[in-house]
């Protein structure tokens, strides 16, 4: 996959249309700044998520309860607005014969968050990606964000926390293995 590429010349004409002078000194710069913020903030377009998580079997052939890492950090933009929204992931599975590195879990869910999303489909798109790749026996996902869009323009709500979640596989009719992935995917 190609790397965005972002023309200064486009974010000085943006400055210009708010209003402001590009050329002045605070703002002289600021286009190649912006032009880098971007790459890095959309650079989940580059990346194969399915090459993020390599499987191995060393140490997993026994292992049959909940794998879980919580408080993974979440920034994305949202495809409606442009404006940020940002949180956190809880990603939880339980291996069928194949585990992952903990780390590729969080560079998971940051691949997909630096794409422009809306919340929901990059829940879902989390745990999909970790049942294609795994084919584990279950798969949690639980993302808790604060949208910008929502706290500085519309309704203006500050603080307010949109909750997703998706469940796949045993997840899904055992109800004793879910209670036991939402507590543990619980902000204490």
């Amino acid at each position: 996959m190609s790397q965005n590429t972002f023309n200064e010349d486009d974010w000085r004409r943006l400055i210009a249309s708010f209003g402001e002078d590009p050329n002045r000194p605070g703002l002289l710069e600021t286009p190649a700044r912006v032009s880098k913020a971007w790459q890095h903030w959309t650079s989940g377009y580059a990346q194969d998520p399915m090459e993020l998580l390599k499987a191995f079997e060393d140490g997993a052939e026994q292992y049959n309860e909940l794998i879980v890492v919580r408080n993974i950090p979440v920034y994305s933009h949202c495809e409606h607005h442009l404006a940020p929204f940002f949180g956190k992931a809880t990603v939880g599975y339980v291996p069928n014969g194949k585990i992952v590195g903990l780390s590729k879990l969080t560079r998971l869910v940051d691949c997909f968050a630096k794409r422009l999303q809306v919340q929901e489909r990059m829940t879902m798109q989390i745990a999909n990606a970790l049942m294609e790749v795994l084919e584990p026996k279950a798969v949690g996902v639980v993302v808790r964000c604060r949208h910008l869009c929502m706290e500085s323009r519309g309704i203006r709500t500050p603080g307010e926390e949109t909750v997703t979640s998706a469940m796949l596989g045993e997840l899904q009719p055992n109800l004793a293995m879910r209670t036991e992935f939402l507590a543990l995917a619980r902000e204490d």
